[in-house]
């Protein structure tokens, strides 16, 4: 990740990361159910969602604390 995407998800607010993380769940889903079928040939994009899922969590617990 990008230090100006990493500087964006800081400015958010704790509603609009948890919107985030909900989206890139979905992605997650979505892309694992083709990887499966067979229709992605991309495996590295599982791995950067997984890396953003896990920035977002940790931004979101900074910020409740």
């Amino acid at each position: 990740m990008k230090k100006a995407d990493l500087q964006n998800l800081r400015e958010k607010n704790e509603v609009d990361l948890k919107k985030d993380l909900l989206v890139e769940g979905d992605n997650l889903w979505r892309l694992k159910n083709d990887l499966a079928s067979g229709k992605v040939k991309n495996v590295s994009e599982i791995r950067k969602i997984k890396n953003r899922i896990a920035i977002t969590k940790t931004l979101i617990k900074e910020k409740t604390k």
